[in-house]
């Protein structure tokens, strides 16, 4: 590509800018502004690298000096191709299953179902990358003056350096609206660079693609007895300013000369839905860069930041600031549990933000266990969407932290999930309506996977439905919940025909189940009516026909769901004090007394059936097994705890966790959360943590700092959204509230609360209203 000479200006421009804050870093190496991730050396390893997303293509940038490698991903790439996992066994097996676990017999139930109950193939797809867009600088040696952050606030990553008396610029954002990865290269001296393409996938090809370009293609492999059947392709396109460009026999890219280089990297798959890989990915890259090519990398990064702050610069929050803000990013990570450091819970909420932003947008997947980011092809858990927990604590902050947009993409998972499993309700369990177990890929498999003592959870896909009347109660659209009410009405259905009458008590329970994924010790982990399912289906039944009412619609329908409704079996307190688990008093005898899950509190949080005012008892209870659990669990189970804690109102104890939680143990240096290993989950929760502490809201309640810690005596939080379509801003200092500002986009009744007082409004859209102190007296 050649240069017009007003778009070498606005380069020149730019990269002069940049330049300039290279030489000031050399005499100044000061901490960059509050939203930053910023380091003093390269990655050494992926998880110091850098993210960036546009919520289809990611890539993680690791800052090296005569090495730049920026690891590539695009949200499509899977393992397989649209396959059926449903054993046909299963159906005429499940009633002999559901005999043996009434009848006490677990361990023989477990081993029938393993054989007879679960999918084919056992595992499902897993998500991959696609491979490395590597930078090789000959004649750039030894780096001074080194700096590499990440600007949450443009979605920019940058590193600068000197080396040999010339500065060195890279910057990297990743554009929604062009759909590109762009790079731009720029230093003060002469520029070389060689660019190559590279993939671990299999029948990869590299090809120059013009002049100044390279074309590399490839096919998804084989996994678990699924072929591949899933082409992909990453195009790159090179402007070069002042150089010139030449193709290598190695099928590399060589520039010389240059004084500045920008690259525009286009990604595609063949997929086109669950059950359709027909689309050609070379065609669509080339379309991608016929649209961007000539753009400058200004423009497109101007319009990418303008794009992503849209969204982002919607909610502020400050928690105070020390010394310790002004250290680097991995340093503030390994000091926190010594040091005093608000303003890093402030950064790790603001890049979950910035995280759920840049892997769930609109026209995307949803984000994944590691969100968009993934250097394997055979990652830890597939890196696939664990739905009995972890793809749903993704989603957690989303709403009440401003991003109700990025949520789309989950509900079209879900529309994607009621067609394949209705397939399994009919020929897995002869029911109406739709199922998904715990885990789910591209393909949408909806049959249980790795093992009876995992996998055999049939509440996966209510769960989900939960999030879709979230997404309506934040909104309150009401043609929106016209066209999720089939998916609520269709999951709940699955129910009305598979619960069972337990023998033992008479009330309805699902059977087979299990409480995720944990062994009860009488046998195994399968079992019937776990607290769990029996919470999550008491959700299901009530917001479906709150939904039905809303829409006026399914009398019939609303009668049958009241009516199981009112049979499932109830919360019970065990011997130990603890809420049960399971519906026997089983929760002394399981062999993991600190579990990573806990399930059975889900009715505390993310539900309201439990709260210390209105079930106190419960409550009490949900706490007593808090205490046995413990504190420190894997990173995602860690986040959990510090929004049960918050709903309990016990701030100080929330805080701790969080603490925790902020550490080496379960933060790495790019403040990716450690499972571990790394899964984006314990990343969200923890930001969902932070504002269960500082705002909740529940049908048109809304609660001020109720869980506020006194490590946070003073502090702001703007933009915070509460259901019902209202901006919630939040002042403190000396541990109280100072002023709540609400902004309505939508008129009605609110009941605020603050501590025990409380004050009833009826707001109108548009009209903000502020509250202080006294009015809660």
């Amino acid at each position: 590509m050649s240069l017009s000479r007003r778009e070498t200006m606005m380069a020149m421009a730019a990269g002069t800018a940049a330049l300039a804050a290279a030489r000031r870093a050399d005499a100044e190496p000061a901490a960059p502004h509050p939203l930053t991730l910023w380091y003093r050396q390269p990655a050494a390893a992926w998880t110091e690298a850098l993210p960036i997303g546009n919520g289809r293509l990611g890539a993680m940038l690791f800052g090296g000096v005569a090495r730049e490698r920026l690891q590539l991903n695009e949200g499509t790439l899977w393992a397989g191709q649209p396959y059926d996992p449903v054993n046909p066994e299963a159906k005429a097996n499940l009633p002999q299953v559901r005999e043996l676990i009434f009848a006490g017999r677990i361990a023989e139930a477990e081993a029938l179902a393993d054989k007879t109950l679960m999918a084919k193939p056992l595992a499902q797809m897993p998500y991959q990358t696609l491979g490395d867009l590597i930078l090789d600088f000959p004649g750039v040696g030894q780096a001074t003056a080194y700096h590499r952050e990440l600007d949450l606030d443009s979605a920019t990553a940058t590193t600068r350096f000197t080396a040999g008396g010339v500065a060195h610029v890279r910057q990297a954002i990743a554009s929604p609206a062009d759909n590109v990865i762009a790079v731009h290269l720029s230093s003060t001296g002469r520029l070389d660079v060689d660019i190559s393409l590279r993939s671990s996938q299999i029948g990869v090809q590299v090809a120059a693609d013009g002049p100044n370009g390279l074309l590399l293609t490839g096919r998804n492999g084989a996994s678990r007895g699924i072929d591949g059947n899933l082409r992909f392709a990453a195009r790159l396109a090179a402007r070069v300013e002042g150089g010139h460009a030449t193709h290598s026999a190695d099928g590399s890219l060589s520039i010389r000369g240059a004084k500045s280089v920008t690259l525009l990297l286009a990604m595609a798959t063949g997929f086109r839905r669950f059950d359709d890989v027909g689309g050609d990915p070379v065609a669509g890259t080339a379309a991608t860069l016929a649209r961007a090519r000539d753009r400058s990398f200004a423009t497109i990064a101007t319009d990418a930041a303008d794009a992503h702050r849209r969204l982002f610069r919607r909610v502020t929050l400050d928690l105070g600031s020390t010394p310790a803000a002004q250290l680097p990013t991995d340093r503030r990570i390994a000091d926190s549990q010594t040091s005093d450091d608000p303003a890093l819970a402030a950064l790790y909420f603001h890049y979950a933000r910035y995280l759920l932003i840049c892997s769930s947008r609109p026209g995307g997947q949803p984000a994944n266990l590691q969100g968009l980011w993934n250097d394997s092809l055979d990652p830890p858990w597939g890196s696939k969407y664990t739905i009995n927990i972890n793809t749903q604590m993704n989603y957690w902050p989303a709403e009440p932290a401003a991003l109700g947009e990025c949520v789309a993409p989950l509900v079209e998972m879900v529309r994607d999930l009621a067609v394949t499993g209705a397939r399994t309700a009919r020929s897995m369990y002869g029911a109406r309506g739709w199922v998904a177990h715990h885990n789910t890929d591209l393909w949408r498999a909806t049959a249980p996977i790795d093992g009876a003592q995992f996998g055999l959870w049939p509440t996966g896909g209510a769960w989900l439905c939960m999030h879709l009347w979230d997404h309506y109660d934040y909104h309150r659209d009401r043609a929106y919940l016209a066209s999720v009410y089939p998916l609520m009405a269709g999951a709940a259905r699955f129910f009305l025909d598979t619960l069972q009458r337990d023998p033992a008590s008479g009330f309805l329970v699902t059977n087979p189940s299990m409480s995720p994924e944990n062994p009860h010790g009488h046998g195994g982990t399968i079992c019937a009516g776990p607290t769990m399912d029996m919470a999550i289906l008491r959700d299901l039944f009530t917001r479906t026909m709150e939904a039905a009412a809303i829409l006026d619609r399914d009398a019939s329908l609303v009668a049958e769901m009241r009516a199981a409704r009112d049979r499932l079996a109830p919360y019970r307190i065990g011997r130990q004090g603890q809420l049960q688990e399971w519906q026997q008093d089983w929760d002394a005898d399981a062999p993991e007394q600190n579990h990573r899950h806990v399930s059975h509190l889900y009715g505390l949080h993310p539900s309201r059936q439990i709260t210390p005012d209105g079930t106190p008892a419960l409550a009490a209870a949900a706490r007593r097994t808090l205490e046995i659990r413990g504190d420190r669990a894997t990173g995602w189970a860690t986040a959990w705890r510090i929004n049960l804690w918050a709903r309990l109102r016990e701030g100080d104890r929330a805080h701790d966790i969080l603490r925790f939680l902020l550490g080496p143990e379960r933060t790495y240096p790019n403040m990716f959360d450690a499972h571990p290993p790394f899964q984006i989950d314990g990343n969200f929760g923890g930001a969902a943590g932070i504002v269960e502490i500082l705002m909740d809201s529940h049908g048109d309640i809304i609660d001020l700092l109720p869980a506020l810690p006194r490590a946070w005596p003073a502090g702001r939080v703007t933009g915070l959204r509460a259901r019902g379509r209202c901006a919630v801003d939040l002042h403190w200092r000396e541990g109280r509230l100072d002023r709540a500002i609400l902004r309505p986009e939508l008129g009605g009744p609110r009941t605020l609360r603050l501590g025990a007082g409380s004050r009833t409004l009826v707001l109108k859209a548009g009209t903000p209203v502020t509250l202080t102190p006294k009015d809660f007296a």
